[in-house]
């Protein structure tokens, strides 16, 4: 029996939940406590990125049907989820001493794997979109 709940929406989607909690957890925990000076640099770019994230997400799968929307989606989160955990790599070490280094970790390793995530659904699209059906369906 598949124990594995089917999609019936990008809520459902575990990418989407982890990169949705991660971005309130940079936003609430991680941004406020920066310096004020950094409020246009760093924290300006770490805000915008890892608010994109779960943006991304909810619009690709909106595009799903779309086969060059949706990798052109997909390809575009994996870009905002790198660009995020290098901004929290640069917080990290500028300004360690204002966020709790496992937090800075914590949140760090979930963009890895988000990346890691959406590749492997962008390369089981790519699959599905040129055979016709989907591996479950073989």
């Amino acid at each position: 029996m598949n124990d594995k709940k089917r999609i019936t929406s990008y809520h459902d989607l575990e990418v989407y939940q982890n990169t949705y909690n991660a971005c309130l957890e940079v936003m609430k925990h991680i941004v406020p406590r920066l310096p004020e000076r950094k409020k246009y640099d760093l924290v300006q770019q770490l805000s915008r990125s890892s608010k994109a994230i779960p943006r991304l997400i909810a619009e690709g799968y909106a595009k799903r049907h779309q086969k060059s929307g949706f990798q052109k989606y997909l390809e575009d989160t994996m870009a905002e989820c790198n660009e995020t955990a290098v901004g929290l790599c640069q917080t990290k070490d500028i300004y360690g001493k204002c966020v709790d280094l496992a937090l800075y970790n914590t949140l760090i390793d979930l963009h890895d794997k988000s990346v890691r995530q959406i590749y492997n659904v962008a390369s089981a699209w790519r699959k599905f979109r040129k055979n016709g059906k989907s591996d479950a369906d073989k």
